[in-house]
């Protein structure tokens, strides 16, 4: 291999904080933020947004993120839009 042209890979810290979980691996990845392991050494941390201890896939459940859908929240948000354009017009 040749020297210095490969990113560093070391110790990281993966966390995701919906389902309050956190593994330690090795990546590539890298952070400013800083975290002390349960074996008392400090790692980079990264926060995740979901991981296998949140996603539906792998817990069997899904998170309800609202009550409306996503059909109604689009139909609600062009319907305003849509008024708003019908009033004035366009010539032709």
């Amino acid at each position: 291999m040749k020297p210095d042209i490969h990113p560093k890979y070391d110790y990281v810290v993966f966390r995701d904080r919906s389902a309050d979980f956190a593994f330690l691996t090795r990546s590539t990845a890298t952070s400013a933020k800083t975290i002390e392991w349960t074996d008392g050494r400090t790692y980079p941390v990264i926060d995740v947004e979901i991981s296998a201890a949140s996603h539906p896939f792998w817990t069997g459940r899904q998170r309800l993120l609202d009550s409306a859908g996503r059909v109604e929240k689009f139909r609600a948000k062009y319907a305003r839009k849509g008024n708003a354009n019908k009033g004035g017009g366009t010539p032709g």
